[in-house]
């Protein structure tokens, strides 16, 4: 959490700088930090259930039009800085060195998105989701996510294996991505658990997706 006395001063400047006529607003980035501050304070203070959006955008004193310029819904909140994690997936995807085969690629770029996580980096959503009753819209607003990473992952096999493949194959290739986004949640929240010994969070989803990369090799091609 923020040191609340800076965070107070910075909010007082940013309702002063907004409210006036004829000034230059904040820049764009410090808005939304300063939503999302405003809403991990409001969420452990009186729960998600019992915060609205006015409640965050009057706390972080923007406009509630400044808000949807950031979120689309009051649950993205929880998955800022996970959603701009997952952002990094497609270019880890294409990245990927030409000479993997099939599953080490998508364990290469599941890796290479992961290892942007220290320990000091961990979702506070992850963390105080008891205290700020946050359990259930993350398990509903986390299933979207992981879906459509999944679609993207599915893609990327497909492409990697090539024309001709079969449906077999695309069978597969849905299974394994389904399968390795899944073990890589899990991971997660066994990292986002672990306290202040935690680590960085890729070696905790190396570990998880392993053996869904070994059990899909043989049905998706070499690797």
């Amino acid at each position: 959490m923020p040191d609340r006395t800076r965070t107070e001063s910075t909010r007082t400047e940013s309702t002063r700088t907004e409210g006036t006529p004829g000034r230059a607003g904040r820049p764009r980035g410090s808005s939304r930090a300063m939503l999302e501050e405003a809403a991990a304070e409001l969420f452990l203070e009186q729960g998600y259930a019992g915060t609205t959006v006015e409640d965050i955008t009057r706390r972080a004193g923007v406009s509630r039009n400044t808000f949807f310029n950031y979120f689309p819904a009051k649950s993205d909140l929880l998955w800022a800085d996970v959603d701009a994690g997952l952002a990094e997936l497609p270019r880890a995807l294409a990245d990927c060195p030409d000479g993997l085969g099939v599953t080490d690629a998508v364990r290469h770029a599941l890796h290479q998105v992961a290892a942007g996580f220290g320990p000091g980096r961990v979702p506070w959503a992850l963390t105080q989701a008891d205290l700020m009753g946050t359990r259930g819209v993350l398990e509903a607003s986390g299933l979207s996510r992981m879906m459509k990473q999944a679609d993207l992952v599915s893609r990327f096999v497909a492409e990697r294996a090539g024309s001709g493949a079969g449906a077999g194959r695309d069978l597969a290739g849905r299974c394994y991505a389904m399968a390795v986004l899944a073990a890589a949640v899990a991971a997660a929240g066994v990292w986002a658990a672990a306290g202040v010994s935690r680590g960085n969070l890729a070696p905790y989803v190396d570990a998880g997706i392993a053996p869904a990369c070994a059990g899909y090799r043989d049905a998706l091609g070499a690797g």
